[in-house]
């Protein structure tokens, strides 16, 4: 593991994360506000990352009250945003390298991972111009919820079974570290973008079916750079995920079932693939 002191603005960013989801707004912003100034001095974040974000996240909180045929070019802009984050494409951002080509079993590839701060913020962009991304407080489909998670969890032997993964039971000494990172910094933004807001604003204009389907494939694709099998089995995830936010109505129970799924892959199987 690689930590250094800069390290602690992932504190505040994930408390802030951790705020936003119990509707703790202006706890949720003043620790957004403390890891952003914290950021400028460690020197992870400059002056064009800061006003990346803050134009964004202005525009997002503008969007809500603009008139229809501004809202369209609003959303259009976040979609975009969302993208570049993601992909790392907008310059000022100095991410953290925590594991450098670890080794999580003798049949693993090596894996590195970065503590990401500008991902993250694609949550808070999509909650201020989404609201409804968290979800809803009407009954939990237990049921549903459960038939879905048997055929999610399958994925990962169907994979070994197909020669993708081999099992490994490893508990790398890094273990809490990428549980962190992946639950808080990982999991929300990508749920909140796929599933909060693509999949639920497709799913009130065209159905939930269709709303399942086009943010699964946009997610399988999004590991095109796993090649063509990875997209195969993460766009079946991504059905996992979204069956579970639309039976759930609730960002969390997405966010928790992606974790929990990644983090099994972790522990009883190559990670992140195997040689």
């Amino acid at each position: 593991m690689i930590l250094d002191i800069s390290m602690w603005i992932w504190l505040p960013l994930s408390l802030a994360i951790i705020f936003a989801f119990a509707h703790q707004t202006k706890p949720s912003l003043a620790l957004l506000a403390i890891s952003l100034i914290g950021g400028l001095i460690e020197q992870r974040l400059n002056i064009i990352g800061l006003v990346a974000l803050i134009v964004g996240l202005f525009i997002a909180y503008k969007t809500p009250s603009l008139e229809r045929k501004w809202q369209i070019g609003a959303y259009l802009f976040l979609f975009l945003w969302c993208i570049a984050l993601f992909l790392h494409l907008i310059p000022g951002f100095t991410n953290a390298k925590v594991l450098d080509a670890v080794i999580t079993g003798p049949q693993s590839i090596p894996f590195s991972m970065y503590l990401n701060l500008d991902k993250p913020f694609i949550f808070f962009g999509l909650l201020l111009a989404y609201p409804a991304i968290l979800g809803n407080k009407v009954t939990l489909n237990k049921k549903a919820i459960l038939l879905t998670a048997i055929p999610l969890f399958s994925l990962l032997p169907i994979a070994w079974g197909l020669g993708a993964l081999q099992p490994e039971l490893t508990i790398p000494n890094w273990w809490w570290l990428f549980a962190l990172n992946n639950l808080l910094l990982t999991c929300v933004a990508e749920e909140a973008f796929f599933r909060g807001f693509v999949q639920q604003s497709l799913s009130k204009q065209f159905g939930w079916i269709a709303g399942v389907a086009v943010a699964s494939l946009l997610f399988g694709l999004a590991h095109i750079g796993g090649g063509l099998l990875l997209v195969a089995f993460a766009t079946l995830a991504g059905v996992g995920y979204g069956l579970v936010y639309h039976y759930s109505s609730r960002l969390w129970v997405a966010v928790l079932f992606h974790f929990l799924f990644n983090f099994a892959h972790l522990l009883f199987f190559t990670y992140p693939m195997m040689k």
